[in-house]
């Protein structure tokens, strides 16, 4: 039997959670509900495509708002600490490659990680590699791209 981890989450990502479950819950189900409302009054629903779209929209927002209350319920909230320049969850680390691309994450649990506003888990090949390291550290990382190698640069 496998040993169930608690969910991680900054509190950023705690926030964040809580406001994505309350815009669905008090903007995006009731619109949906109202415009099914809407096309049932207006008659006959069995073959209207867009109240089948809608009904589906309303199952993937009451899907996500239980993910979300089920996250949120399980998660341990990790205050950012002082590490003393070592790589822990929560940290913001500047790393730079052999080519000196420069680039900054910021280490969070897979619920919060979003590469695009640079956050990465710490399960993903680089975030797991950068746990426990420490400024000037060299880390090799094993992606499915390929070996690279990073320089730590600051940890905050």
């Amino acid at each position: 039997m496998a040993i169930q981890r608690r969910i991680q989450l900054t509190p950023d990502g705690k926030r964040e959670l809580e406001r994505e479950r309350d815009l669905l819950r008090e903007v995006k189900r009731p619109e949906q509900l109202a415009i099914i409302q809407e096309l049932s009054s207006e008659g006959d629903v069995s073959d209207n495509s867009e109240y089948e779209d809608v009904k589906e929209e309303l199952v993937i927002i009451e899907s996500r708002i239980r993910d979300i209350e089920n996250i949120l319920q399980d998660a341990e909230i990790v205050e950012a600490r002082d590490s003393g320049g070592v790589v822990s969850f929560g940290s913001t680390v500047t790393i730079v490659d052999g080519e000196q691309f420069e680039e900054v994450w910021t280490i969070v649990g897979p619920q919060e990680s979003n590469p695009r506003l640079g956050k990465i888990s710490n399960v993903s090949p680089v975030g797991a590699a950068l746990i426990g390291k420490r400024i000037g550290d060299n880390v090799r990382v094993e992606t499915p791209g390929g070996a690279t190698v990073f320089t730590i640069k600051d940890v905050t």
